[in-house]
């Protein structure tokens, strides 16, 4: 293991290299002070399942200030991705208000759906970068115990009629995940095995106390089997399954069978209740007001592909940000990916030939939980947590967005 830290060591110390370029240290670096989530809970039947989107929120924005013990009229803007609840910005500003935010700290919601934490991110960071900002939180919440992203009604035929691919972005995401296995001969056994290993890996990293330190215990009350509310305290991931294999996730029957035989609830993100916040400033204002630095954001990008197989969003937008800073696959020490199905997380594996042992290290999505607004997030979180255990250096983070796009983030971890 030592070894290995060194050589990570050395590979970005090289005078000169692309690697360099992105792990030096300017003034005017865009940092991450403070990187926390909740923890990920069952949809309709877990810890937050009575708690509003707005207390989520709440909860996580108080959390950021507690923990980052910065003076909360220094933020300037508050960004919250989130896709299911249109009234999402009015929640959002009445929580910050509560948390203790001033009236002075504005407030926003994106929807960029499963991105929707990693462009708030990048939204915060342009802002602070342009100077329009120089300090901000960007932050992701989704509960989809109340909503999902679901249409309720087909799109206008005027507009749809004049494109195959306009009518495809009505394809519900199940449909989307079939396509994926059918049209790039995914199978239902690589499925189940790629999410056996999810699960299997995320009960490790539960069990060894991995998630601890990027998890901020959340306070709630939850009504129940009796009507009768009761104060808890949610702490842990609620989704991880101790013991599955292949072979039990095999028994499990195809969720969509109408378009497929390959997905199932077993080899699919889970719907999930949780928020993850980022707060963010430059170097030179970090250091003025004695901010711990955990990490330094570098860039993301979003790339666009055919609707039908949206899934494969990361296989377009990884390349893209990999050839913008001039790396490849080998530079990075940790990639999460959120898969969203294991189909298209299979196929973005095998297709850009990332190392397994690389890719989400403490199990994805499947065993996890994919908040939709707050995953892009949550995988900030997690990537820079297993990049302070291991003592490695660069993560990249990409996601599958409905209606056919891929966003991909780059970060450098500094503790």
């Amino acid at each position: 293991m030592a070894v290995e830290r060194l050589g990570s060591i050395l590979k970005h110390l090289s005078p000169g290299s692309p690697l360099s370029a992105i792990t030096s240290k300017n003034a005017d670096d865009i940092v991450i002070t403070l990187a926390i989530r909740s923890p990920l809970a069952k949809a309709r039947k877990g810890g937050f399942k009575d708690s509003s989107v707005e207390y989520l929120a709440y909860a996580i924005l108080k959390e950021v200030k507690e923990r980052s013990n910065l003076d909360p009229a220094l933020v300037e803007d508050i960004c919250m991705g989130n896709v299911s609840d249109g009234k999402a910005a009015y929640k959002l500003r009445a929580a910050a208000l509560s948390a203790g935010f001033p009236n002075t700290s504005s407030a926003y919601s994106i929807n960029r759906f499963c991105s929707s934490g990693l462009k708030a991110t990048a939204d915060i960071a342009n802002s602070i970068s342009a100077g329009n900002i120089e300090v901000g939180i960007a932050m992701g919440v989704e509960s989809m115990t109340i909503g999902g992203d679901a249409l309720e009604n087909p799109f206008d035929e005027e507009v749809t009629k004049h494109s195959q691919e306009s009518q495809d972005c009505m394809q519900p995401m199940g449909w989307t995940s079939e396509n994926v296995s059918r049209d790039f001969g995914i199978t239902r056994e690589e499925m189940d095995k790629y999410a056996a290993e999810s699960f299997q890996r995320a009960e490790r990293a539960q069990k060894a106390g991995l998630f601890d330190d990027e998890i901020a215990p959340i306070k709630t009350r939850i009504k129940d089997a009796n009507g009768e509310w009761k104060e808890i305290i949610v702490s842990k991931d609620e989704g991880i399954r101790p013991g599955t294999t292949a072979e039990t996730l095999g028994k499990i029957r195809a969720a969509f069978p109408q378009w497929g035989p390959t997905t199932t609830g077993g080899n699919a993100s889970q719907v999930t209740d949780g928020a993850a916040a980022l707060l963010l400033m430059k170097r030179s204002t970090a250091i003025r007001l004695g901010q711990p630095i955990v990490a330094k954001y570098v860039g993301s990008t979003v790339a666009g592909l055919p609707p039908r197989i949206m899934g494969i969003g990361p296989t377009v937008a990884i390349p893209k940000l990999l050839s913008q800073y001039n790396l490849t696959l080998d530079d990075i020490d940790v990639v999460e990916i959120n898969e969203a199905f294991a189909s298209m997380a299979v196929y973005c594996r095998d297709k850009l030939n990332i190392p397994w042992e690389k890719m989400n290290p403490k199990g994805g999505a499947i065993a996890l939980g994919h908040p939709l607004g707050a995953t892009g997030a949550r995988q900030v979180v997690t990537g820079l947590s297993e990049l302070r255990r291991t003592g490695k250096k660069i993560l990249l983070t990409s996601m599958c967005i409905g209606t056919g796009m891929g966003m991909a983030g780059l970060f450098v971890n500094e503790m």
